[in-house]
């Protein structure tokens, strides 16, 4: 997962444009609580990518990553997307919970083996 997370934020630093992209981090008490990131994506036009959701287990059940995503989502919308992917696993049920009751439909499955036996990847996707 680290290394997921080193990817996706270099990558993040070296195609950063301030009009389509934007990264969120929340905090208490200079404490790193959660993040969301969302980019353009470079595959399909007007479509952005929410990467990372982490959210740290002292700052569950808060609404962080409801707030998170719901940030996301105005962002996406200001922009001037006309929807929202991501990626997730299928054992992340609390996340997605949230991107269900944010309106993100599951459009697919794959098992990939990448985290471990048992997971299985899940593209979301919300139209704006």
């Amino acid at each position: 997962m680290e290394a997921l997370v080193c990817k996706v934020g270099a990558e993040f630093l070296d195609n950063y444009d301030a009009s389509t992209d934007r990264c969120w981090i929340a905090e208490r008490n200079d404490e790193f609580l959660g993040c969301i990131v969302l980019v353009r994506d470079r595959d399909a036009s007007n479509t952005a990518k929410l990467r990372l959701l982490p959210v740290e287990p002292s700052a569950r059940g808060l609404g962080l990553g409801r707030a998170l995503i719901e940030q996301c989502t105005q962002f996406a919308r200001e922009a001037g997307y006309v929807r929202v992917r991501l990626w997730t696993q299928n054992v992340l049920v609390s996340a997605r919970r949230l991107y269900a009751k944010k309106g993100y439909k599951h459009v697919s499955s794959e098992d990939h083996g990448v985290f471990g036996e048992g997971h299985c990847g899940e593209c979301w996707e919300l139209v704006l």
